[in-house]
């Protein structure tokens, strides 16, 4: 039902405009070539993590399992990790690694176990026999959440899973289940009932067939949530499995909910559990390896939120220590009798391993990441890299580099920079909000950003030029309804009236001012169920905060082509619309086929196009249905079509059309981003860079026409410049080879200093400045020559580049510049051999050569719009950068062909009958080469004084860096070393026509063949 594969090739089937014709059909990769999704974060609020699993013997291996961002692996303590699992589910559940095998057998069960309303689901269970390399699947697709694995570290074949289960509707794939066959077959050996699963597994250290398994019963809809019933138990086996029996010997009487278990490594036979329960809830121990219970402690810390931190962890070696997710993290140091907080990080502490080898260091998840301590959990330390962010919703601005926009789950408001010097780092980024944040929008022409945080408990318009907050909610009118706001509530600005913002809550509410006044231009639009309005929600342990609010407004979408058409989906399944402004409203959902009542309206996108057409995105996985609802209207909701198809793999949650290209739309679902050519005909999914992450907003930047994805887990991802797309049809894919619009090439001049971040510091990536060369190839190219070439409109070749070969588009950036300068070979680095003078602004043409056809395009290269040069001064810096260039390559000869005659004459030196002529050729070269290049030391402590190669090669680099003309002081130094060089051209010629005459006259006397010397033009074309 929630199937990933790693190889997902969903097709992209192009129909001739001919009957006869056969038509095209490409898969996703081969489709998008190398179009490329980019990285940018944030990691400086990271995201939720799940869990936290040591190396047995190597303290340096850390593998950490996250809500959203997938399975994370450190080989350096904590310092840094890598992602190792982007190709599946990104929901983690459970990390395992074999006792037996810890190098490399590493197991992941899928689906996050911390089970508040907004958490994602997985799909199965995955092995790794290469230290999470590459990665298998196993099974249990129906899962949803696998909380724990279990493998006998006697016995690497015999494998114990805990299977939670669905969350949101009754299951069979629930319990425990084991296999001895390393995970081929399984047998389930502890199942309650439908409702409950297996919530903890835990393994005697010391005897593998002694289990204890926590079952909790538990259900989650879209407006409550019920932790316990009479299916909650601690069950335990002492026979592997075979057989299991409740030991609940001193704890409270009734209906209990989730517990939070755990073994002291240490001492098998203390137990400790946390119970959930009406009366008497908080820790009990048991001294008898569970055969009875006892009270300890029932502080707040220990019982807050079962659903949501119900992880107990007991040190390695001291079975004193015990440690409690929570709030805050609790921390025991008396074998549970007294707790205090762990040190300051994140709040939400989800997870704690300690380190094997050091008895005061630990590991700390939270829902803003990883924390490291080193005195026992009294400090901790935040790690810096794991771009974890868990995005409900992105926006754009115009601004040059754009920002993003958007609100984090636990981590409040932000926005930054989509590129910034030395790459995006956390200093980039700005709040503008706290909490759990979602909506952030920008006003379309003034510095003002709105944004919002749970369930519209605060409104915030910020003024960002005079650091100015004012908190704009609309508030209820007396006498009338309380306003019901979603925990994600919408938000809107109008494409028409800069000033116009929009809310809801069962109503749509609009202010002309930005938020000073408003007024309702509805009345409730949705179903107003009481059933679906319980503020008492979380059943045994009672959990009101607000995010489970319902039958509300969810979405809002104004046309941007008519400011009276205003679209709305609410959370209880009604689509309404309104043409007038608000005046009236229509209910449109009826007119849906297929759609099962009361879904969700997650999104809908008002088109660009034509303003009765309107696609509206439904998630039903809140009821348990996991399909994909992905409906168009052309005529203001009269009626609908599906255009989902089975190449979409996940409940879907967010689309975007393009606003050129109306047949080109883009997916967000719960496991990626898929993309249809053909206006929902068939739809491919994005891998490229692109893990199967959960997409929960899209947007599209229109001046760069880049895809901007606001992701529950991976922070922010962009694929720049998506415009090749547009151009995809059947004339296009007929072609061998096809080139791409583009825009222009701008040589810009900016610069600026970034970089400041550590190599332990998360840094996104930025775009390239470059200009691109796009084309699509029908076939991949494999055999005999391909070449790519920038050349003038004189056929005169600039540069070679290196030309992508895959079938579908291919893109190829070029610099601006020409070939680098041949560069004398000395002892000392030297920047200017990889400087290349810059070309001028013009058009410029790339030509691709296939074998013996050529396809060309040209490329039009611009000079920066925003410069302050002149085009006189320009002309002069390229004038100068090319006699400077000259320079270098004829330095670069003169050296060379110094060399080829010193080695000469060294290699018959010791020759009798050489000794006399080959002495005086290399006394008076050698110290005519060591004036033109450093010919001794180690670039660094030993560093020679610089030659002439190196201070031309210093002189080159930064006029060919520079835009402006050059300065005096810079043509007076170019006056004196183009002196100087032109002073050892003449002194090496008169050497030439006497010594090295005679030495060359003498070798042939004595039928030596002359050494051979290139041609000038010949050793500059030589690689």
């Amino acid at each position: 039902m929630y199937k990933i594969l790693k190889t997902v090739a969903c097709s992209i089937v192009i129909m001739s405009t001919s009957v006869n014709a056969q038509e095209i059909v490409l898969k996703g990769k081969q489709l998008f070539g190398d179009m490329k999704a980019r990285h940018i974060g944030p990691a400086l609020m990271s995201g939720r993590i799940i869990d936290l699993e040591n190396h047995p013997t190597n303290p340096k291996i850390i593998y950490t399992g996250t809500a959203g961002g997938g399975v994370w692996k450190s080989e350096n303590a904590g310092a840094t990790f890598t992602p190792i699992f982007d190709e599946y589910a990104q929901s983690i559940g459970a990390v395992a690694l074999d006792p037996s095998d810890p190098d490399n057998t590493v197991w992941v069960g899928t689906g996050e176990i911390w089970t508040r309303n907004s958490v994602s689901l997985g799909d199965g269970l995955y092995k790794s026999k290469d230290g999470g390399t590459n990665w298998k699947k196993i099974g249990f697709d129906k899962s949803e959440r696998i909380s724990s694995i279990k493998i006998n570290p006697k016995n690497s074949n015999e494998v114990y899973v805990a299977i939670m289960g669905a969350l949101w509707s009754d299951s069979d794939e629930r319990g425990v289940y084991k296999t001895l066959d390393g995970g081929k077959t399984w047998n389930k050996i502890l199942y309650v009932d439908q409702k409950t699963g297996a919530s903890d597994l835990i393994m005697d250290p010391q005897n593998p067939n002694i289990l204890y398994a926590s079952m909790w019963e538990f259900r989650r809809t879209g407006w409550g949530f019920n932790s316990g019933g009479a299916g909650s138990a601690l069950y335990k086996s002492t026979d592997a499995g075979k057989t299991w029996n409740k030991i609940h010997n001193g704890f409270p009487k009734g209906d209990l909910g989730r517990f939070a278990i755990a073994i002291a490594p240490s001492k098998p036979n203390l137990i400790f559990a946390v119970v959930e329960s009406k009366e008497n809830k908080g820790l009990y121990r048991s001294d008898d390896a569970g055969a009875n219970w006892k009270l300890l402690n029932s502080d707040f810390g220990l019982v807050v939120r079962p659903f949501y931190f119900s992880r107990l962890v007991v040190h390695p070696t001291n079975p004193d220590i015990l440690v409690k997710g929570g709030l805050f993290g609790s921390i025991s140091r008396d074998g549970g009798k007294t707790f205090k907080n762990l040190g300051n990080m994140h709040s939400d502490i989800h997870d704690i391993t300690f380190d094997i080898k050091n008895p005061e260091a630990m590991y700390v998840g939270t829902d803003g990441g990883v924390y490291r301590s080193w005195d026992g959990g009294a400090t901790m330390d935040m790690v810096d890299d794991l771009p974890l962010s868990q995005f409900y919703h992105i926006s754009v601005d115009n601004e040059e580099p754009y920002n993003i926009y958007g609100g984090l789950q636990d981590n409040g408001s932000w926005y930054g920079p989509s590129s910034s010097p030395g790459g995006i780092e956390a200093r980039d980024w700005k709040r503008v909000g706290v909490g759990d944040g979602f909506r952030v929008l920008r006003h379309p022409t003034k510095k003002i950003i709105y944004s919002e945080m749970q369930g519209a408990q605060q409104v915030w318009r910020y003024d960002v030029e005079r650091n100015y907050t004012k908190n704009i909610q609309p508030l209820p009118i007396k006498g009338e309804a309380d306003l019901r706001f979603n925990w994600n509530a919408p938000m809107a600005v109008s494409a028409h009236k800069p000033d116009r913002f929009y809310m809801a809550s069962q109503f749509l509410h609009v202010s002309d001012d930005m938020g000073d006044n408003w007024k309702k231009i509805s009345p409730d639009l949705t179903t107003n169920d009481p059933a679906k309005q319980d503020k008492e929600s979380g059943g045994i342990s009672v959990d009101k905060s607000g995010a489970e609010t319902h039958t509300t407004i969810f979405t809002i979408a104004e046309s941007p082509l008519d400011e009276n058409v205003i679209w709305i989906g609410t959370d209880d399944g009604n689509v309404q619309v309104t043409q007038d402004g608000g005046k009236t409203w229509t209910n449109t959902v009826a007119n849906i086929s297929g759609l099962p009542k009361n879904t969700w309206v997650y999104h809908i996108e008002a088109s660009s196009h034509n303003k009765g057409t309107a696609y509206a995105v439904f998630d039903g996985h809140t009821t348990g249905d996991m399909n994909t609802y992905v409906y168009k209207t052309s005529n203001f909701g009269k009626t609908w079509k599906s255009i989902a198809t089975k190449d979409i793999v996940g409940f879907a949650r967010n689309i975007q059309e393009d606003y050129v290209n109306e047949d080109l739309l883009f997916l967000g679902t719960e496991f990626g981003l898929f993309i249809t050519i053909d206006g929902g005909k068939n739809w491919s999914r994005f891998t490229n860079n692109m893990p199967a992450t959960a997409v929960h907003f899209i947007d599209l930047q229109k001046k760069t026409n880049d895809l901007v994805l606001g992701t529950h887990g991976r922070g922010v991802i962009i694929i720049d410049d998506i415009s090749p797309l547009r151009e995809i049809n059947q004339t296009t894919l007929t072609k061998n080879v096809h080139f791409f619009k583009t825009k222009p090439g701008i040589m810009k001049e900016k610069g600026g200093f970034g970089g400041g971040s550590t190599e332990l510091q998360f840094v996104g990536n930025n775009p390239t400045s470059n200009a691109k060369i796009i084309y699509y190839l029908k076939k991949r190219h494999t055999f005999g020559k391909m070449t790519l070439a920038i050349k003038d409109q004189n056929d005169n070749e600039i540069i070679q580049l290196v030309p992508g070969k895959s079938k579908g588009i291919n893109v190829a950036s070029w610099n601006f510049r020409q070939k680098n300068p041949k560069v004398a070979a000395g002892k000392s680095f030297t920047f200017g051999g990889f400087t290349a003078p810059r070309v001028a602004e013009g058009t410029y043409k790339a030509v691709l050569k296939k074998g013996k056809k050529e396809y060309v395009t040209n490329i039009e290269v611009k000079n920066d719009p925003n410069s302050l040069i002149s085009d006189s001064d320009r002309a002069a810096q390229r004038k100068t950068t090319l006699a400077l260039f000259d320079d270098m390559e004829d330095l670069a000869y003169l050296v060379y062909v110094i060399d080829t005659h010193i080695k000469d004459a060294t290699a018959l030196k010791d020759d009798k009958k050489f000794k006399k002529t080959a002495t005086k050729v290399i006394s008076l070269l050698q110290p005519l080469k060591e004036s033109l290049v450093v010919t001794t030391g180690d670039n660094y402590v030993g560093e020679a004084e610089p030659e002439l190669r190196e201070k031309l090669s210093d002189l080159y680099a930064e006029v060919a860096n520079q835009f402006e003309k050059p300065s005096a002081s810079q043509l007076e130094n170019k006056e004196v070393l183009e002196t100087r060089l032109k002073k050892a051209k003449a002194d090496f010629k008169k050497i030439e026509s006497k010594e090295v005459a005679k030495f060359l006259k003498l070798k042939t006397k004595q039928g030596k063949q002359p050494k051979n010397i290139l041609s000038k033009k010949d050793f500059l074309a030589k690689e």
